[in-house]
């Protein structure tokens, strides 16, 4: 009898956990817990009788693929086969079309819901040394990335307008929220590149219900918008943003709590068009902010002041510096980004239809979220910070051990666990406040002319001209 058909839910589910170290005896084992994924699995009525790909080994090998270096199903399929003659198993078929199909029954809320569950339980159950101030900040920023030319993609998320048609790609703007404590992704919202209400501040206006009292978020200047801010005020949470570039900052006005920091009012701003009547006149007529600046005397910096907009009105308990330090931290966003798009190869998708390519971004999130786990569960152990250590390090030590952890007996995994999360943890990344690099490349691409017409058009013409 096939494995998989013998064993429980429960079973398949524990072995997909063991597998990303979530074992009971270490911190934070209740990030992937059994009863949030058969809840999952349970409310999405996730039944089909296949005996091989069931929901659970799908998504594991789902998992597999954002975790490993090759990212095609055919090397799914082929870690699938050596994993299951590791176990005793017959292998089966090499082909993709099975798994594939299994992928497409799957649904998005499965992922969605565990990706949300790793990365809010992990922030929830973050030690308080890790806190800004006993606070939970969250910061934003958003990204694109691209997908196969396929017309299902095209006509959900267009490409450029600046492509010619058949040449570009079609983009898909991502809005991602990260805890700054322990580096997860907390809610991602997907949009097209363009339209109306598909830009950072739009996504990120259907993800404001997500914040709570107490919550602080922490974003650039382009998130600096009137009705955003009240809207966090109302709810009870606070911001640290920068101040947009479109709004003069007059450091005569307001009341006075220190050099270049002051407290004023901001008259609400007129009607947006994409707001009804009735929400804009919920707004309160004034909003009353922090305005301070901070100077930039690091050399190579582009900028030489910053204006920074926070709702954090006591300067006591938050000073000027304190609140200019947590700004910085502004750009562990961005490298957080370049973790998924890079270090997980998320930059550019290979799903052919919307579908499935929200379903490659949510499982991209659940396997980066996991990392982090695995990189919080190294702190705790070793006395560091989840910020202190490397991502790309972590991964690379999941990656080697994964296949050993999936068929090694539980006293032996106890054992690789724990050398596994002593090894993570000596990786640190140097402190280098600041470090200025160019943002340019020294290594060429080889020098092949771009594609300036569609494909098969190219293809013809070539093939004319051999004619001739």
């Amino acid at each position: 009898m096939d494995l998989h058909a013998s064993e429980s839910v429960g079973q398949q589910i524990e072995s997909l956990r063991a597998e990303v170290l979530q074992a009971n005896d270490l911190p934070f084992q209740g990030v992937l817990s059994e009863e949030a994924i058969t809840r999952l699995l349970t409310e999405a009525n996730v039944v089909w009788p296949s005996r091989i790909y069931t929901p659970v080994v799908t998504i594991r090998l789902f998992l597999w693929q954002c975790l490993s270096a090759s990212t095609n199903c055919v090397a799914a399929v082929a870690r699938f086969n050596t994993w299951r003659m590791a176990k005793g198993l017959s292998a089966v078929s090499s082909e993709t079309g099975a798994y594939c199909q299994a992928r497409a029954k799957l649904p998005e809320s499965v992922l969605e819901g565990m990706a949300r569950h790793a990365g809010q339980e992990l922030d929830r159950q973050a030690a308080p040394k890790w806190l800004w101030h006993g606070r939970r900040v969250k910061s934003v920023d958003g990204t694109m990335v691209s997908t196969p030319d396929t017309p299902a993609n095209q006509a959900a998320w267009p490409q450029s307008r600046n492509q010619k048609p058949g040449v570009g790609f079609p983009l898909v703007r991502v809005l991602v929220i990260f805890s700054l404590a322990v580096g997860t992704v907390l809610e991602m919202a997907i949009g097209p590149c363009r339209g109306k209400g598909q830009s950072e501040l739009g996504l990120l206006r259907s993800l404001l219900p997500t914040f709570s009292a107490g919550d602080v978020l922490l974003a650039d200047r382009l998130h600096c918008s009137w009705f955003t801010l009240a809207t966090l005020k109302r709810q009870g949470a606070d911001f640290v943003v920068r101040a947009n570039a479109s709004r003069r900052i007059d450091y005569r006005k307001g009341q006075r709590l220190g050099k270049r920091d002051r407290s004023v009012e901001w008259q609400k701003p007129r009607k947006p068009e994409w707001m009804d009547q009735e929400k804009y006149d919920a707004f309160p007529k004034t909003l009353e902010v922090r305005v301070l600046r901070v100077g930039v005397t690091v050399k190579g910096f582009r900028s030489r002041k910053i204006d920074i907009v926070t709702s954090l009105m006591d300067a006591e308990e938050f000073p000027k510096e304190e609140i200019a330090k947590l700004y910085r931290q502004r750009w562990q966003a961005e490298l957080d980004l370049r973790s998924l798009k890079v270090t997980l190869k998320m930059d550019v998708l290979r799903c052919k239809t919307p579908e499935m390519v929200r379903k490659e971004l949510w499982a991209h999130m659940l396997a980066y979220n996991l990392t982090r786990t695995v990189m919080a569960q190294a702190a705790a152990k070793h006395k560091c910070k989840p910020r202190q250590i490397s991502f790309t390090a972590a991964l690379e030590h999941l990656r080697e051990h994964r296949s050993c952890l999936a068929t090694a007996t539980p006293a032996i995994r106890q054992h690789m666990a724990t050398q596994l999360l002593k090894l993570i943890a000596q990786h640190r990344v140097g402190d280098r406040p600041d470090r200025i690099e160019p943002r340019q490349r020294k290594r060429r691409p080889k020098p092949f002319p771009l594609l300036q017409e569609p494909r098969q058009q190219a293809r013809n013409r070539m093939a004319k001209n051999t004619c001739n």
